[in-house]
């Protein structure tokens, strides 16, 4: 797997590159970046004192067309980005039953913690599509650099 880095650009110009998570230290500050396994996770300016503010992503990048359609499309955007977050929960609620009746089926698990049966039995084709509504979902989260615990924004 290559090794993800950080490009700070200065006037236009590439000032510095540095493995991820990255710290930059700049005047009156850091430039911290981090990424997630979808995206972009944060990159914020701290200053010395320990003020933080979201830095604003390059145009030209997805999470900059993203910003782009926050800020022309408000309405759209706040629907979008609902609407991931639903399909997140949704995943949620009828993935973790299945894993669980999963994880409880081995005789040496289940003569101790006894076997779970997931309340609904959702077809292959279902699993499949939910799988892959979640991770555009997610992928809209980290575009949008807005983590939460849904989206594994821990740490």
């Amino acid at each position: 797997m290559a090794t993800v880095k950080a490009h700070l650009y200065l006037n236009g110009r590439q000032h510095a590159v540095s493995k991820l998570p990255a710290v930059f230290p700049v005047p009156g500050g850091t430039v911290e970046v981090k990424m997630s396994g979808f995206g972009l996770k944060r990159c914020h300016y701290v200053t010395t004192e320990g003020h933080e503010s979201q830095l604003i992503p390059d145009p030209a990048s997805a999470e900059g067309r993203r910003a782009r359609l926050d800020r022309t499309h408000p309405t759209l955007s706040r629907t979008i980005g609902l609407v991931s977050l639903g399909v997140l929960v949704t995943a949620l609620a009828v993935l973790v039953p299945q894993l669980a009746e999963q994880l409880t089926k081995p005789d040496a698990i289940a003569q101790h913690t006894g076997t779970f049966t997931a309340p609904i039995d959702v077809p292959t084709w279902a699993n499949i599509t939910i799988g892959l509504a979640t991770l555009a979902a997610s992928r809209e989260r980290a575009l949008r650099l807005r983590h939460t615990l849904l989206d594994g924004a821990a740490g």
